[in-house]
């Protein structure tokens, strides 16, 4: 039965790896997967011999001696453990959406325009990679694109010539979201599952992700499409912003940057930290869009009044990309299937045993630098989630272990050398229509530059700290 769930998890993977290809959103093999994956699990309970205890990471003793209403009273708790992992992860991150979706409303990220101010093809380079660098840890990579892309739209009329800046914002997201504990799907994984703390996070990965944005930036300045100058068009409706869209990006950014001071203070999960966040942001929202001052309008249902209304909460909330969502609890959940019977922990012993060591001793345990690279390089081919959920439950090393700093960084900045590797470059590729190929001919090379630069600096700060 473990075989046949490995080739369930197997075959939903290359759906979505494959997204493209098959025409088929990437949710849909996802949640089919996890289902069919926790179906055989509860069908088959009783001819699986080992159940892996996810609270205390060890694999329960005498599990095959158990009764079948025992091991099925287990296989609940365990789902529900691990639903409620998951759930942590998806409510901070539609918290977080929701903040960057009214900043928008109120078209805060306008604000960003008027700081370019120059028609050098080289500044204008340096001034996108380091706002993405920044702005991808404080708003999440992808979603720091999306926003710097838009702005370069406005910037940079001729499409031949934005492609060359769109690849170089997209290694600088990801480098960026690599060592932010909210700038990274997978690092707010490692985050929120204890994994890694924000202070040791920042101390590992800032240098190491630095050089991989500086790097590639600084040999692409040199290269002819990023030389002389651009056409610069005047258009006041660029510079024109909202009244309050200075202080909703600032506040709304604030926000979001206060959830990992919240989580230090309080120790609780930062997912509440985010709730708070939101519900000020929300509430400034309100004021300054001069609704009702309140989340619901309970005045829906009145035809007379319900058009008056148009509460920026709403209508934020209305955008927020659900299908991520559902695949985010998709393969997050598929995994703590091959978690929950051993299958991942029983891997991991194996390629400790296998894979060549370039390592170092960590608290007894060989850790591989090779695997890790290996991994970023495999971000870059499949999605960088479930090889992060994967590693989560394939390592038992404790908290801030220098191997789950790597991991972060490898699976966050490895995605880079292929469109298709992050959720950045997806983006990117969709809104510029940005050829594989041409990717792969023109950007994948400096993005290669970057993760070797970042990973060996990385090796060198783990030695000195």
């Amino acid at each position: 039965m473990e075989l046949l769930v490995i080739i369930i998890f197997v075959v939903g993977y290359l759906g979505i790896t494959l997204e493209h290809n098959i025409k088929l959103d990437k949710l849909i093999p996802a949640l089919a997967m996890m289902a069919i994956c926790w179906a055989i699990v509860a069908l088959g309970i009783d001819s699986f011999s080992n159940w892996f205890d996810s609270a205390n990471h060890v694999l329960i003793d005498g599990f095959s001696q158990l009764s079948h209403q025992d091991k099925m009273h287990l296989a609940e708790e365990t789902l529900l453990h691990h639903l409620g992992k998951t759930a942590e992860i998806l409510v901070f991150l539609l918290g977080a959406m929701t903040i960057v979706e009214i900043i928008d409303y109120f078209n805060g990220f306008s604000t960003i325009k008027g700081y370019v101010k120059t028609n050098s093809k080289k500044r204008i380079l340096w001034i996108f990679s380091i706002l993405a660098f920044i702005l991808s840890a404080i708003i999440d990579n992808l979603t720091a694109t999306i926003v710097l892309i838009s702005i370069l739209q406005k910037i940079v009329k001729k499409r031949d010539e934005r492609i060359w800046f769109a690849g170089l914002i997209i290694i600088a997201a990801n480098a960026g979201g690599a060592f932010s504990p909210i700038g990274d799907v997978t690092t707010t994984m490692l985050w929120i599952g204890n994994k890694v703390t924000t202070g040791k996070l920042f101390l590992y990965l800032f240098i190491p992700s630095l050089l991989c944005m500086v790097v590639p930036s600084f040999i692409a300045s040199f290269l002819k499409p990023f030389q002389g100058t651009i056409d610069v068009q005047d258009d006041d409706t660029i510079d024109k912003k909202e009244k309050h869209s200075a202080t909703m990006l600032f506040l709304g950014l604030g926000a979001i940057v206060f959830v990992p001071i919240f989580k230090t203070a309080t120790h609780l999960p930062p997912y509440v930290g985010m709730m708070l966040s939101l519900a000020v942001v929300a509430t400034f929202a309100e004021i300054f869009s001069r609704r009702k001052f309140s989340l619901i309008d309970f005045n829906a249902t009145n035809s007379s009044i319900a058009p008056t209304y148009h509460s920026p909460v709403h209508s934020s909330l209305s955008k927020i990309e659900m299908p991520s969502i559902l695949f985010f609890l998709g393969i997050l959940m598929a995994v703590a299937a091959l978690e929950s019977l051993g299958i991942l922990f029983g891997f991991a012993d194996t390629l400790k045993e296998t894979i060549p060591l370039l390592g170092t001793e960590l608290d007894g345990t060989k850790v591989s630098d090779t695997l890790v690279m290996f991994l970023g390089l495999g971000s870059a081919i499949i999605d960088n989630v479930p090889l992060v959920a994967a590693s989560l439950g394939m390592f038992a090393e404790s908290l801030d272990n220098p191997l789950w700093h790597f991991i972060a960084f490898s699976a966050g900045t490895g995605g880079s050398m292929l469109i298709i590797g992050s959720a950045a470059g997806v983006v990117a590729m969709g809104m510029e229509k940005i050829d594989f190929f041409w990717y792969l001919k023109k950007i994948s090379w400096l993005a290669l530059i970057g993760f070797l630069v970042g990973s060996f600096s990385f090796i060198v700060i783990r030695s000195i700290i």
